[in-house]
């Protein structure tokens, strides 16, 4: 039985791709919760299933077995439409490796685009525009399009836009995996910020051990599913060097074993 204060329930979670022996397991019954206000490394070797978890969790995949529960709402045929639309739309915020802006627009606009579409009124739309620049400490930067903007000035743009609409979840894939250590310190900061200042619950796959220590705790796969976890109290020592040698040790271990059966990524 899942938390009371979990935000999102996964149990029996499973995806398989193919038929008889062309099968490939990408998912093997997984089970997981994320609790309010909580952020959630997932880690693994290549093709563990880290993004098949974040494809199924953001309803870009149907799942073969299992369930989902959002803020306590049950999400089993989440995936049709039109409930697939009203779950993106409501529930999740996405945050990508490569930024996924659109050129064309400016700041404010690639931010606003997601209430815009939702027909939400110009006031309320420019409010909440101006209020998640302002939180993302892009104020100044609102007139200026992707072009003009550092790789973590876009990624910052990219995180403003994922929570605009107030998600349950957010979902970040490699979210500093495209910036330079400076930029990336920055964005996990910031995401820091805003699970402090707004609540947010996130779920971040990441490969990297230092990234991993931003996270209340640390998930990692293997094969499809999850072969440990640990939460950040239990890791020795303050400094995050130390803690990253720490993941990257437990993170080999479950590498070196030999897999069960085959998975995708």
């Amino acid at each position: 039985m899942e938390d009371s204060n979990s935000i999102l329930a996964v149990r029996n979670l499973t995806k398989i791709y193919g038929k008889e022996q062309n099968q490939v397991v990408a998912l093997d019954h997984v089970d997981l919760d994320l609790a309010a206000g909580e952020i959630v490394m997932i880690m693994g070797p290549s093709g563990s299933g880290k993004t098949t978890l974040l494809q199924l969790l953001g309803g870009l995949e149907p799942p073969s077995e299992g369930r989902i529960k959002v803020t306590g709402g049950e999400w089993q045929n989440f995936y049709l439409e039109p409930e697939v639309s009203h779950y993106r739309r409501d529930m999740i915020g996405f945050v990508f490796q490569f930024f996924n802006l659109i050129s064309s627009l400016t700041a404010e606009e690639n931010v606003a685009l997601p209430l815009i579409l939702a027909g939400q009124p110009k006031k309320k739309v420019a409010a909440l525009t101006e209020e998640m620049l302002h939180l993302v400490g892009l104020s100044e930067r609102s007139k200026h399009r992707p072009a003009e903007l550092s790789g973590g000035q876009q990624q910052r743009v990219a995180i403003a836009r994922a929570l605009i609409h107030k998600p349950a979840i957010l979902l970040a894939d490699e979210p500093t995996g495209n910036l330079d250590s400076s930029n990336s310190a920055d964005i996990l900061e910031l995401l820091l910020s805003m699970r402090d200042q707004l609540g947010q619950s996130m779920l971040i796959v990441t490969h990297d051990p230092y990234v991993a220590t931003y996270g209340d705790r640390v998930v990692l796969f293997r094969d499809g599913r999850i072969v440990d976890e640990y939460s950040a109290e239990h890791i020795v020592g303050n400094d995050r060097n130390e803690r990253s040698i720490y993941i990257l040790e437990r993170l080999q271990a479950i590498s070196n074993k030999p897999r069960s059966h085959q998975v995708l990524a």
